[in-house]
This record gives structure tokens, sequence and C-alpha cells, in this order.
């Protein structure tokens, strides 16, 4: 089959490996249709992403079609369609016990720990599938996207009426900013990227677009989300959150970070960190786009031949203007 690896940052390699078969009775043989492209792989390109080693092939963000289901798979079956959950957790240790397997201590994502999806099939654990039988495979690749804002979402529990604020409008921001408005907060973006400011203007993304930092610290948030991954952003956003308020980080950086701790004291703040997405959320995120109340196909700027994709990384790295990138194979 097809096979597109990572050998080095800045080297991809197209290969001819071996299709795989199933191993297990629980294990489900699936056709990659669509693979979305996320700041992970394009910080794997650079030689910038953490917790990460060459060769790999990457792909995290997939819609696929299964094509055949192990004995004991009792809940899916050939031809339908699916996105894919791409941690794989292991069940016991004292995270996935208490029911975060999102941050499961042995944790193995697809694309960065272990061999991801850019290839034409994969093996994958039956429950890490979610099916539709109404939304198409660009659509199902990008419900782990989703699935990033909607858990940093959860973790800060938010109530109607709240002021919420998220630094960075590109892929991360946008998914925070979706699960906010369904959460009925009052809702403000920024970023210096004026472009990504027009997208947010154009499809109504957030109640307030804001481009001048000089505005931020006056309105006082009941919570901030950085999805930078920006040090500098990250540094400042505490200046943003209202008293007894709630700062979440998405984004992440290789790096230390400090805070004047006074200022953290007399706020009283809750600083958290969200990482991935959980079983739970990808039900609710198909449910929601399947009823209409999220759209991301505004979101897809650019769609890719797989044949293309070795030539395209460094075009894409350079776009300012670019949203989301959805590599598709036949």
């Amino acid at each position: 089959m097809k096979t597109l690896r990572l050998d080095s940052p800045g080297e991809f390699k197209f290969l001819e490996t071996e299709k795989p078969t199933l191993t297990s009775e629980m294990e489900v043989l699936v056709k990659i249709h669509s693979i979305g492209i996320c700041g992970t792989d394009y910080h794997a390109f650079r030689g910038k992403q953490p917790f990460f080693s060459y060769p790999r092939i990457l792909g995290h963000e997939l819609g696929v079609e299964i094509m055949e289901v192990g004995d004991q798979v009792k809940n899916l079956k050939v031809g339908q369609k699916a996105s894919v959950e791409p941690y794989l957790n292991c069940g016991e240790c004292h995270a996935c016990k208490l029911g975060k397997s999102n941050c499961c201590e042995k944790l193995k994502v697809l694309g960065v720990h272990i061999d991801g999806g850019m290839c034409e099939y994969l093996i994958l654990p039956a429950d890490k599938l979610h099916t539709s039988e109404v939304l198409n495979y660009d659509q199902l690749a990008l419900v782990e996207t989703l699935g990033i804002g909607c858990h940093a979402v959860n973790r800060v529990e938010v109530k109607s009426g709240q002021k919420a604020l998220v630094l960075g409008a590109g892929p991360i921001g946008l998914t925070v900013l979706e699960f906010l408005k369904i959460a009925g907060t009052e809702t403000s973006i920024f970023d210096l990227n004026a472009k990504r400011l027009d997208f947010c203007s154009k499809h109504q993304k957030a109640n307030h677009i804001l481009s001048e930092t000089e505005s931020l610290e006056i309105a006082g948030y009941d919570v901030v989300f950085d999805a930078t991954g920006n040090p500098n952003s990250m540094k400042l956003a505490p200046n943003y959150v209202a008293h007894g308020g709630k700062l979440v980080f998405v984004g992440l950086f290789q790096g230390d970070y400090s805070f004047f701790d006074p200022d953290f004291h007399r706020k009283e703040l809750t600083i958290m960190a969200s990482r991935n997405s959980q079983p739970a959320d990808f039900h609710f995120i198909i449910k929601q786009m399947e009823a209409g109340s999220i759209d991301v196909d505004s979101w897809i700027s650019l769609k890719v031949p797989f044949e293309e994709v070795k030539g395209s990384f460094d075009d894409l790295l350079s776009k300012t203007d670019l949203i989301k990138a959805v590599i598709n194979l036949n």
C-alpha cells in the first residue's frame, strides 16, 4: 500500500508497505479517505514537536471507511464511515481509572508516538472508531480537531452568560469558540493575524473580534483560553483573567512557564492544562455536526491529493490565510 513517512525534519519519503491484517478479534481494518493536517504535523515537519521521534508516519485526524471487522466486534460493520479517536490508552493507570484516558500515563497518539494514518490502510481497536451515517470523510477527519476545543471548554464548566476570551484564531482557537457558543457564553477572539480575524468576522465565529492588546486587560474575562502555544502570549494571559477566573492552556510549547505569584494569589486564579479529548466528546461532536450546530466546511481552505503532499508542506507552512488543509486519498 502507498505510505508517506517523515524520515527527518523536512524529509518525507513515499514507500510501498504491506497492507496490514487483523491480529485480534476486537480490531478493525479501515481505509483512509481524509487526513486533516494539524499543528502537530507542521511542528514535526519543522523538527519542533515535543514527544516525537523519527522516522514517523504522520496523520491522526482521520476520516475512514470500515473494510473488515474482527469476530468479536458487534457495533461496527463493513462500509460504515467513521472518525478515529487516535489516543491509544492503557486502561490500567491512575488517569485511566479516573476516566481521564486523554492523559493516560502510557498514552500513545497515532502519528506522534506511533505511526499514524498517512497511508492507505490501518488497523485500529474497534472502540476507537466513531461512526456517522450523515457526515462525509472530510468532516469526520475534523472531529478530532473539534475534540480539542470541546475538552478544553468542558474542563472549566463554563456557564451561559459568562465572558470568555480565546487567544489565537487558528484551528484550535476556532474549536474552542464552537463549544463556548454552544454553552451560551459571550465570546471574544484575539489574534495578530488579520486574515484569521477576517475569517472569524465573515463566519460570525465570535461576539467580539479583537486585534489590539490594550483592550484585553480592561475587560476582565471569566475564563481565558490560550490556544497559541506562544510563550509570550501565555505569559501575558493571566493579566486578562478576572478576579476568581480561570485560565486554560490549550496550546503548549517546549519550555518553562512562570507567572507573578502575588497577582496569581490576589486574583485567586485557577490555571489549567487541557490535553486531547475523551470518547464522550467524539459522540457529542458528531451529534452536533449532524444536527448542523457545528459547520466545519468553511474551515477547509485547501484539499491536497495524497500524491502531492510531499511537495506541498513547505508551501502550506507559508500560507498566512490557511485555516485547515485536508489530504484526500482515492
